[in-house]
């Protein structure tokens, strides 16, 4: 039973971690290259000062996750806050891509047996449930960010990345709708 919970939770996870990714993906898209670096206020961070953030956070938290202390040595926070004037879009994409790709590289290959193993960050223990159940909290934080500045952004040209308002209701009928249609469609194929 532990081990089934274990597996569950695994990859419950992996696909909220896509679903963030895919979020941010969605709401970034929709900026403008001006957008995309635009800052609110001095004590603000653009989009691409977020991501920058992100990128610098996964690698040091995933790369080598079972193994090795999360916060890497050769990590310099501090940086990912700063941008350099020349950065391209393409860059931070990249950027974003790879801190991904690790997220996903140590997460894919974890065993239900892993879940109760300690990882270490900062120096602190945690057990690899804790350790993911934080950068989840963390990631979900700054997607939110990135999402509530895209839309701030677009203002009245934001296309919703959920049920759009004031359609909640035809949403919910719709929903209903293709739940019975499947259903029905799974109970035909018992039959046979």
């Amino acid at each position: 039973m532990a081990d089934e919970l274990a597996r569950h939770y695994l990859e419950n996870v992996i696909g909220e971690f896509r679903l963030l990714k895919k979020q941010g993906e969605r709401a970034m898209e929709q900026l403008n290259e001006t957008e995309f670096f635009v800052t609110l206020d001095p004590e603000s961070n653009s989009i691409a000062i977020i991501v920058k953030h992100l990128a610098g956070n996964m690698r040091s938290r995933w790369v080598d996750f079972l193994t090795g202390d999360g916060e890497k040595p050769d990590r310099f926070r501090d940086q990912e806050f700063e941008l350099d004037e020349a950065a391209t879009r393409d860059q931070v994409m990249n950027w974003w891509e790879q801190g991904w790709q690790h997220v996903f590289t140590a997460l894919e290959p974890l065993r239900p047996e892993d879940a109760n193993r300690t990882v270490i960050i900062r120096q602190e223990p945690h057990t690899v449930v804790q350790a993911i159940n934080r950068q989840l909290t963390h990631y979900a934080t700054h997607v939110g960010q990135i999402v509530f500045l895209a839309k701030h952004l677009k203002s009245a040209n934001w296309k919703t990345l959920s049920v759009p308002r004031g359609q909640s209701e035809q949403f919910n009928q719709q929903h209903f709708e293709r739940l019975k249609a499947k259903a029905d469609q799974e109970t035909l194929l018992s039959r046979y």
